[in-house]
């Protein structure tokens, strides 16, 4: 309320040792007096946030114009989103902006959607590693890939929040118009009562208007809403209801009733008077008071007073105390998929008898909190934290199903919603039993709270954390509109365990334009351009690129970059970035991958290239074979030891795979593979569009895992590590899966070096890769380099337990875009899934298990379904035809689900023992 009241807050309690003769006008925008005045203070109050914790203050860069593609705007307080741009500014140093002054900021029409706009930034605070900060001018101005701040009623500028975000073409984090719904204390209240089933205090409003998104709600159980026709002749109708509620049965139980305004425009007012219930005349007139302030869709709310419960009820101390109440405070951002999340509990405490302000309490952990209150008992308080996370997570998930049923009008834009909300709690009693009442919820004060904590906490070494999931949440957004509309060449449709990469695309507003050797592939229908070429033979891969540019250059396609998801073509694909000039790891590189034999030689051959101090890709390498006739056989049997393992030079899918144990069984299995493989047509997909050429390889005893890796200018951006259960001999036929790793950390450490640096070892600089190894004793060693995205479940799995989808991190590399991925490695669930084959499930896949009833148990959220086949065919070389998963917060409790699952559906029996596959993630 400062700015309406007058004089501006002294800063002088900070103590200012910084620099205040920096320019903070905006050319393109100047502001008047009073708000450079506004300005000023905003930049001031971050450098004493900044000095109390220790950073640095802001250094002025405004001499140095920058440019940048991902640009996440904050228009809002520091008070509020400190840690949030601390946060951003270490996961993507540079792209985190604070603009302190909406006249740094502009609107233009938008190039991409007719009727919206472009945001666009021209100078702002940027944060970066280490909490650095910089005052810095963009010329031209910086497009803004994500928007959010403070979407409340704007009192120190002319121009608001809300208003620049009104119909932006970018991705926003909120609204004016949603938090004006946010901020209507009788909505959200009515939401969390009949929608959320959170309990709220007894309540009696007033309004002249029943907001029409209130009228589809179910009966509430705690509330009563009195429609007014107008603000003369009410007095009896108002008196007779006041009368009717502090008698009623749901006051029994309170003495006291607060009256209080609801909507928008009080957010943050002090309107506020507390009664006794048995003086009816003074709610009453209280209640009269506010009406005539009152506008359209307003209300009065009379409440009662909630009394906290009392600490000797639940502790045996028998030390006196005094009566304390516990106001807690949340934070629940929306995460991965639109779920709600649970970021920070934060408590407030204070006398019994008076109400408890945000700003008026010292904030603390509600560990701390219920101790000082006098609760001991460890497992009571987890069960109360346990509460909390239920109910906040719910008056969450509320506030979006509402959301979703708003027109694009109401939302404020096509891109809106809201992303992160506050709500507060009380923790009262009845019967004895604790409870969790919820007061409101809100757009800022919860954010502001939090964020003071921990700030607190950095001054104790506590590190910070409640802020990376909604940071992620912003991340994802702006790296998908980033992508909108991008161009991308796709190479080889693959098989239907590829069908989400349409899908997907789609979902991404990605236009693909699809080069495939089949005409009638299904994907022909889901792509932008569907262009049919006969590509299967790859032993002419250059002559194909050659002509796949000109079928290209023939339709005028102006592309954004090329990839492909599929092992037969990647060779084929890095040819024909080189010819367009776009981005990929070099032809070469992905001849070495492609080749098993001569992955495993490259590495052993740079055995002395490796940096000082560090162990040489070579150590991961196996000895191995090329094996093209028995002559080769012969002196692969001479040269290596046994037992060996023998596979296709070119395979997929453990194809053709087998164990041996001497040189006769390895002159068998050659010569009926070069026998039943011939080329493509005998077994499509699996690479012998390449030849059927084979190796020997030594076998290596050990664990198997994959990883997953995304890899730009050969920077290694993340990495994700699953383990595979034991495979079936002697073909090694993958049974089972666990995400993330069971693996200690400097073990899961020991496969992601070896992974990342086989990868660069072989060339590989730009792209997803998944690498297949085994662990032993003394550490890792390669099976294979598959130089595209991890196949069958890994997709998903990676999206669904760590919040990163590395389909899209593939397109953005091969655009040239670097990803954002999070830091944060905290996995969100465990999974835990068994593939289920032909041969050994072909009646269980037609009865118990059938695909409809997988299907149906995968929409209903039972199982996790992954299907990798089409066709429900017995073959001799034969691939996974789905992966069956289950979930839980824990590995144990996946497994269990898993197998209880493989037990009822019949996947389970003496000849697959899924038991046993899963005796490994322990």
């Amino acid at each position: 309320d400062w700015a309406e009241q007058g004089p501006l807050p002294s800063i002088g309690s900070l103590c200012p040792h910084w620099r205040r003769d920096v320019s903070l006008d905006c050319k393109i925008s100047p502001e008047d007096s009073h708000a450079r005045a506004c300005t000023a203070y905003y930049y001031d109050l971050l450098q004493g946030m900044l000095q109390q914790e220790g950073l640095p203050e802001t250094t002025d860069r405004t001499k140095e114009p920058r440019t940048g593609a991902l640009t996440i705007c904050i228009l809002g307080s520091p008070t509020s989103y400190l840690s949030v741009l601390l946060e951003g500014g270490s996961q993507c140093p540079g792209s985190m902006l604070l603009c302190l002054s909406p006249c740094w900021l502009s609107k233009v029409p938008s190039l991409l959607r007719p009727g919206e706009s472009s945001l666009l930034v021209s100078k702002a605070i940027s944060f970066e590693q280490g909490g650095r900060t910089f005052l810095e001018e963009f010329s031209p101005p910086r497009r803004v890939t994500y928007f959010t701040g403070s979407f409340g009623p704007c009192k120190e500028h002319e121009q608001s929040a809300g208003e620049l975000a009104r119909d932006l073409d970018c991705p926003t984090g909120g609204s004016g118009e949603l938090a004006r719904l946010l901020e209507d204390k009788l909505l959200t209240r009515q939401l969390l009562d009949a929608r959320a089933q959170v309990g709220v205090p007894p309540t009696l409003a007033f309004t002249f208007q029943r907001p029409q998104l209130l009228q589809g709600l179910a009966a509430q159980r705690s509330l009563h809403v009195v429609e007014l026709s107008g603000k003369e002749g009410q007095e009896n109708l108002v008196q007779e209801e006041i009368g009717a509620f502090l008698q009623g049965g749901a006051m029994e139980p309170y003495s006291q009733v607060v009256v209080k305004p609801s909507g928008w425009r009080w957010s943050g007012a002090h309107t506020v008077s507390f009664h006794v219930k048995a003086e009816q005349a003074a709610v009453l007139q209280a209640v009269l008071v506010l009406l005539e302030t009152l506008e359209e869709e307003e209300s009065a709310l009379v409440e009662a007073f909630i009394p906290t419960a009392r600490f000797t009820q639940f502790s045996s101390s028998t030390s006196p105390r005094p009566n304390l109440a516990i106001r807690i405070c949340t934070v629940v951002c929306r995460s991965w998929a639109d779920q709600p999340l649970l970021t920070k509990v934060v408590c407030g405490m204070g006398r019994a008898d008076k109400p408890l302000k945000h700003q008026a309490t010292v904030p603390q952990s509600l560990e701390s909190s219920l101790q000082e209150w006098g609760m001991t008992d460890g497992a009571q308080m987890t069960a109360i934290r346990a509460q909390i996370k239920q109910k906040a997570e719910a008056a969450m998930r509320a506030f979006m199903e509402m959301e979703a049923e708003l027109s694009v009008e109401q939302w404020g834009g096509r891109r809106t919603q809201t992303d992160v909300i506050g709500v507060d709690f009380l923790l009262t009693s009845s019967e004895e039993v604790l409870q969790l009442v919820a007061l409101e919820m809100n757009s800022q004060l919860c954010l502001e709270t939090c964020a003071l904590f921990e700030s607190m906490g950095q001054a104790v070494g506590v590190p910070r954390g409640s802020s990376q999931p909604l940071v992620e949440t912003m991340l994802r957004r702006a790296q998908c509109h980033l992508m909108e509309g991008k161009h991308v060449l796709v190479i080889g449709a693959g098989g239907v365990s590829k069908k989400f990469v349409w899908e997907a695309a789609r979902e991404y507003g990605l236009k693909i334009h699809l080069v495939e050797s089949d005409p009638n592939h299904f994907a022909s229908q889901l792509v932008q351009t569907f262009i049919h070429y006969d590509s299967t033979d790859h032993k002419r891969d250059e002559e194909h690129a050659q002509r796949v540019v000109e079928l290209v250059q023939e339709r005028g396609l102006h592309l954004d970059g090329c990839l492909s998801y599929w092992d037969d073509c990647m060779v084929l694909t890095a040819l024909v970035c080189e010819q367009l000039g776009l981005r990929c790891s070099p032809t070469a590189a992905m001849r070495v991958a492609k080749q098993k034999s001569r992955t495993h030689q490259h590495l052993l051959r740079r055995r002395k290239d490796a940096p000082g101090g560090w162990p040489s890709a070579a150590v991961y390498a196996v000895p191995c074979w090329h094996l093209e006739s028995q002559a080769d056989v012969e002196r692969a049997a001479h040269h290596l030891s046994f037992p060996g393992v023998m596979k296709l030079e070119y395979g997929a899918g453990a194809v053709g795979v087998k164990l041996v144990e001497d040189a006769q069984q390895c002159h068998l299995h050659f010569e009926k593979i070069s026998q039943d493989l011939r080329e493509d047509t005998d077994h499509p997909g699996i690479g012998l569009g390449w030849g059927n050429a084979m190796l020997l390889m030594e076998y290596v005893s050990g664990t198997e895992h994959d990883v997953d890796l995304v890899i730009f200018e050969g920077r290694m951006l993340a990495a994700f590590v699953s383990d595979n259960g034991p495979t079936r001999v002697p073909c090694f036929t993958e049974t089972a899966a666990s995400m993330p790793t069971c693996l200690p950390p400097d073990r899961e450490a020991q496969l992601v070096r070896a992974a990342y640096q086989c990868c660069l070892g072989c060339g590989l600089t730009d792209g997803v890769f998944n690498v297949e190894l085994k662990l032993t004793a003394a550490g890792p060693k390669l099976i294979e380099i598959n130089p595209r995205m991890g196949g069958f479940y890994l997709r998903d799995w990676i999206r669904e337990v760590f919040g990163v989808d590395i389909m899209l991190a593939a397109v953005m590399v091969a655009c040239g875009v670097a990803p954002l991925l999070p830091t944060w490695s905290q996995p969100r669930t465990h999974l835990v899934g068994v593939m289920c084959v032909v041969s050994q499930h072909m009646q269980a896949l037609k009865s118990t298990a059938s695909l409809e009833t997988l299907q149906a148990l995968h929409e209903g959220g039972v199982v996790r379904l992954n299907l990798l086949d089409d066709k429900l065919i017995s073959r001799e070389y034969e691939e996974p035809y789905c992966n069956v998963a289950c979930g839980g917060p824990s590995r144990q409790e996946a497994c269990l689900k898993v197998l209880s699952i493989c037990q009822a559906l019949g996947i389970d029996s003496p000849q697959y023992p899924v038991a046993h596959f899963l005796s490994h993630f322990k």
